[in-house]
């Protein structure tokens, strides 16, 4: 664990952004909005920043409710320059996750374990930290400087960490619940209501209707494509939803893109890390990581012919190796 302050005192005289993964979800857009109002109490300006698209209900209200600016890629291309600085948030570069911007990654935060294809990048400044949450990785900067943050910024980090542990019910610490006793007396009680209403839009009854009509078990394992373009963040629903069920251990949902294949992965087991499933099954054709409950990836659109006549049953057949579970 690093000191806050070396972070505050490197960015001092420098341009800063606060970059998130590729298509934020509340907890990355929480843990950026927290940070980038932290680092405005010692005078520091800084730029929340993303690649991709903001296609989650959940994300768009937090923007909205909470006043939050964010910009994508393409907004802050002709002012961003090679030696302004560019904090890794929720992600770490080289991920699979993030875009590489011209800035100078000099700082990464995060609470996803650092993996071969980004273990030997040098920062000025690294926290890397198993909580559930990257929002509680900001607000443990607000408990260590005993700074209260403003309703709005509590909210948001609140909001981040409930919605990553899936309320508390997978990935939790002990450090997380001491967040929640910091944070809870200090939040915008109505404006989190608002947020944790309605999520859901009506669109998405359709992925829900495919995981149920296509969903394949062996063993322990529940395999499903989603034969349409979903987004990101439904496609991690669905793969919860399909976790749910009582004879599932792990879930792996995927669905085609013009870019390749997304997969989203959960896991309930306690010998099996989401992370590392994700990152063998996808060995060679593309890419993957995360936590040991959930893990993300994707086989890019260069190598979806190495799949072969039968895409379905060669992914499914990966991943059932990796599992040793027989087919």
């Amino acid at each position: 664990m690093e000191n806050v302050m070396n972070l505050i005192n490197l960015c001092r005289g420098h341009k800063i952004y606060l970059q998130t993964h590729n298509i934020p979800d509340p907890d990355a857009i929480g843990a950026a909005f927290g940070l980038k109002e932290l680092l405005k109490r010692f005078d520091i300006d800084s730029t929340i920043c993303y690649d991709g698209s903001i296609d989650k209900l959940s994300s768009s209200k937090m923007l909205d409710i909470l006043n939050i600016e964010m910009y994508a890629d393409e907004d802050i291309a002709d002012d961003m320059k090679k030696d302004d600085y560019i904090i890794c948030v929720d992600s770490q570069k080289n991920a699979g996750n993030i875009t590489d911007l011209i800035g100078n990654e000099i700082a990464a935060i995060d609470h996803h374990p650092t993996t071969s294809v980004n273990a030997g990048v040098e920062y000025k400044y690294k926290d890397i930290r198993f909580f559930g949450s990257c929002c509680t990785i900001i607000a443990m900067y607000y408990m260590d400087l005993n700074i209260s943050p403003s309703p709005d910024v509590a909210t948001a980090l609140l909001y981040g960490l409930r919605m990553d542990t899936l309320q508390f019910s997978r990935g939790v610490c002990s450090e997380d619940i001491s967040v929640f006793a910091f944070l809870h007396p200090l939040t915008d009680s109505a404006k989190l209501k608002k947020l944790e209403m309605n999520n859901l839009d009506f669109s998405d009854l359709k992925a829900y209707g495919a995981a149920i009509e296509n969903i394949r078990v062996f063993d322990y394992l529940g395999m499903v494509h989603i034969p349409f373009d979903c987004p990101d963040s439904m496609v991690a629903i669905v793969a919860d939803f399909i976790l749910s069920l009582i004879e599932i251990d792990i879930a792996v949902v995927y669905c085609s893109r013009e870019d390749g294949i997304k997969f989203s992965i959960r896991s309930e087991s306690d010998t099996v890390d989401a992370g590392w499933l994700i990152e063998e099954a996808l060995r060679g054709i593309g890419s993957g990581g995360g936590h040991p409950t959930m893990a993300g990836g994707r086989i890019f659109e260069k190598n979806i012919a190495a799949l072969g006549e039968y895409p379905d049953s060669e992914i499914t057949e990966r991943f059932l190796r990796v599992l040793h579970i027989p087919f």
